[in-house]
């Protein structure tokens, strides 16, 4: 069995520094490198200042503490810090290591607010020999890359369909030769009809929360109702399951919170406008979240249709966070095409679909297994 040592930190490390600030005028949607602060990309930039791989652990703010591993090349900001391995110690390893290691607590320490380089070089870490060190790294990095091509096959599926939703909705490419009539959208084909979203979905819901102050309808319990905010639903991609909290069944009873079934398309309208989400098994959501309950040939228009919207039309105040409400949502000006066009885009747009959705499961089950194993391989609760 491999002998395991404690070592402080800065001795396993050939760099443990922190990185640099970045104009904001430098950083833009477009770049050749990604600039990575405290919480991953923030943007994209023309220079860089790191080449490698390494461990990013996140050193102010909100986002204190989080580690991460990162491969490549990519201008790394003040906010993070970036390290790699010695002779002793593999970088994806650490990287994992840490990020069980709850490092937020540690910024107390520093004489200035947030997680100094000096706080985490004094961190005390027990680990096995750099072979045993590589196989953990490669059992779970193997998943980790798996979940990644996951999500850039999903990315380039939401692609596709997001230029299939563009060419026949927007550019109304196959329509062309077609007759089209004046709208109060401008010209659309014959046979579609324009009016407000609550005439085309007449069942427009709203999600609720129940008192916070009140702690016994809210739960931690998988096994309870998954209940939506807007942060589960940056992180979830096309689909949605699962959330960070759930509402115990007593909660929905008393509140009279709605369950929207299955392939409803889901809409943040509140701080955050504009995320949409498919729901993949019953759920609620928060007062937040509108919910569109489709028709089986209306699914994909209406999520790609809200992907596109131009939400900022909505607003009559200089914030649009806090002017569009539920009514609002509700009146939207919205095209809805022919029967006959919605069951051929579902046709064709259902595959693919589809193919999100499994990698978005498979994604799911991944992850909950590389967070079964990995605090347990960095404890020797199991050896590899």
């Amino acid at each position: 069995m491999s002998e395991w040592k404690t070592y402080r930190l800065g001795d396993l490390c050939s760099r443990i520094k922190s990185g640099k600030g970045i104009p904001a005028s430098e950083v833009s949607t477009t770049g050749e490198y990604p600039v990575i602060g405290g919480n991953g990309i923030r943007g994209y930039t023309n220079t860089s200042n790191f080449n490698g791989v390494c461990a990013v652990v996140g050193r102010q703010g909100a986002y204190c503490g989080n580690v991460r591993f990162f491969s490549g090349e990519a201008y790394m900001t003040e906010h993070a810090v970036v390290i790699v391995g010695n002779e002793l110690a593999d970088t994806r390893y650490l990287a994992y290591l840490l990020s069980i290691m709850q490092l937020g607590h540690l910024s107390a320490q520093s004489a200035q607010p947030g997680l100094s380089v000096q706080t985490l070089s004094k961190l005390s870490i027990n680990i096995p020999d750099i072979s045993t060190q590589r196989r953990i790294a490669g059992i779970l990095g193997s998943l980790d890359d798996k979940i990644e091509l996951n999500r850039r096959i999903n990315a380039n599926l939401e692609t596709q369909a997001q230029a299939l939703f563009r060419s026949w909705f927007v550019d109304f490419e196959p329509f062309r030769d077609g007759p089209f009539v004046d709208s109060e959208l401008g010209k659309i084909p014959q046979g579609w009809k324009v009016g407000t979203a609550s005439e085309f979905y007449k069942n427009i819901t709203i999600g609720k929360t129940p008192p916070r102050k009140e702690h016994q309808w809210f739960s931690k319990n998988s096994h309870d109702i998954v209940w939506v905010s807007i942060a589960d639903m940056g992180n979830c991609g096309l689909s949605i399951c699962n959330s960070s909290e759930y509402l115990t069944p007593e909660a929905i009873k008393k509140f009279n919170i709605c369950i929207v079934p299955v392939n409803t398309v889901l809409l943040s309208f509140k701080l955050t406008i504009g995320r949409v989400a498919i729901a993949d098994k019953e759920l609620a959501t928060n007062e937040a979240i509108a919910h569109f309950h489709t028709r089986h040939n209306t699914l994909e228009y209406t999520y790609l249709a809200l992907k596109n919207y131009e939400f900022s039309s909505l607003g009559s105040t200089s914030s649009i966070a806090t002017a569009v409400n539920s009514r609002i949502i509700k009146s939207m000006p919205w095209m809805m095409p022919s029967d006959d066009v919605l069951n051929q885009f579902h046709n064709v747009l259902s595959p693919i679909f589809n193919g999100i959705r499994n990698n978005i499961q498979e994604i799911t089950r991944l992850s909950a297994l590389r967070d079964t194993l990995l605090p347990k391989l960095m404890t020797r609760e199991i050896s590899c």
